[in-house]
């Protein structure tokens, strides 16, 4: 859903424009654009294959793994204490041993709580980070548009047939990668739940 609606908001855009002069049409012809009234796009891979891209990959990777590792540690931990309380079953008052089983069962919801709501965070920050790339790739799409003298960018993957000459995505990763700032550093999700910061919304800035 989050990604039909993006590419509803990003590429089903169509601008007018007026046509391209003969001069502007051969210059833009000489930097490799297309001159065509329809160009499209892989949404996916303009995104997958751009640097700001690829930098979020790589620290959203980063970040499931350590939450993974968390994850293993507390389970041995809480296998660990459950074994040794278990142990004790048979020494203890049945009343004391109660209340110490129902403050482990809190403890275990409790960090089960804290560790899924690290991944949903985590989720959200790559969705936010998708986001911010696309609203900043706007502008930069449409002056590519502007340049191949077309009035609209279509998903590649609703374009029933097409010449692959009208695909822009490498031109568009190219200017992507020449003018978005890297990625703002990923909160910090190693540390308590509380501690977690949430993530910023905002999008990247153009390099000037």
């Amino acid at each position: 859903m989050a990604r039909s609606t993006l590419r509803a908001a990003a590429f089903g855009l169509a601008l007018a424009i007026g046509a391209a002069t003969p001069a502007l049409a051969q210059d833009n012809m000489r930097q490799g654009i297309v001159q065509s009234p329809i160009v499209t796009i892989e949404v996916d891979r303009l995104y997958s294959s751009s640097d700001f891209g690829q930098k979020t990959s790589a620290a959203l990777d980063a970040a499931g793994a350590t939450i993974a590792a968390e994850n293993r540690r507390i389970e041995a931990e809480l296998t660990a204490e459950e074994k040794s309380l278990t142990e004790k079953r048979r020494s203890m008052d049945p009343v004391a041993f109660r209340k110490l089983a129902d403050a482990f069962d809190i403890k275990v919801q409790d960090l089960r709580d804290a560790q899924d709501s690290k991944a949903r965070k985590l989720g959200n920050v790559s969705e936010e980070r998708r986001r911010e790339f696309i609203s900043s790739a706007e502008p930069v799409l449409a002056q590519l548009m502007r340049e191949a003298g077309a009035l609209a960018i279509l998903d590649q993957r609703s374009v029933f047939l097409s010449a692959g000459a009208i695909d822009i995505t490498d031109a568009a990763i190219e200017r992507l990668n020449d003018v978005l700032d890297d990625p703002e550093p990923l909160p910090d999700f190693s540390g308590d739940d509380e501690s977690a910061q949430e993530p910023d919304t905002q999008a990247g800035p153009l390099k000037p």
